[in-house]
């Protein structure tokens, strides 16, 4: 065999073997959701917002009603494939510590919570910017940067959130462009 022809065989293959994983991976995130599915994961999704935003001298995720937001918005707004990813990760977590700590995720300690979650979001992104856009284009965002952006979302629109660790103005006055916080004030929740 001539080199050009092992060459271009290898080339083949490789291509070959990148496609049928990414085609896979399509199938994967294009089957259809069971909504029921995504409702049953609510205790795991409350515990993973509450360990995003937790409850210190302001409310908690779970104390806004993130959970019930994040359900929502993904049984009713998310398409096929952001559902498909979403379950794939919560799916992702439990899989994690029943293999690592041989329990189940609400079962576990904080400290193996958090190393649980710490391990998803390592495993989130390429190093590479340009994989990332990729992926996000094709397959949809990954888990931990959708439950991130759910939870912060969520809390920020919630009454408890806006009004309690948020600065709320309830009346606004006339528009200013910039206006410097005073010290240990609020971020505004209104922009």
């Amino acid at each position: 065999m001539k080199r050009r022809d092992y060459l271009k065989s290898i080339f083949v293959l490789g291509g070959l073997s990148l496609t049928s994983v990414s085609v896979y991976k399509w199938f994967e995130i294009s089957r259809h959701v069971d909504v029921k599915q995504i409702a049953d994961k609510r205790p795991v999704i409350a515990e993973l917002a509450e360990m995003i935003i937790p409850r210190t001298d302001t409310p908690g995720a779970k104390d806004a009603g993130v959970p019930d937001y994040i359900v929502n918005v993904m049984i009713h707004c998310a398409s096929v494939k952001e559902k498909n990813r979403f379950l794939s990760g919560i799916r992702e977590i439990e899989d994690y510590t029943s293999g690592k700590f041989g329990k189940d995720f609400l079962k576990c300690t904080p400290a193996e919570k958090s190393a649980a979650l710490k391990y998803v979001a390592g495993h989130a992104r390429f190093s590479y910017p340009i994989f990332n856009k990729i992926n996000d284009k094709f397959l949809g965002m990954p888990f931990y940067p959708k439950l991130k952006g759910l939870v912060v979302e969520g809390f920020c629109l919630s009454e408890q959130g806006a009004t309690k660790a948020l600065a709320y103005d309830y009346i606004p006055g006339s528009y200013e462009a910039c206006i410097p916080l005073q010290p240990h004030q609020k971020s505004w929740a209104t922009k």
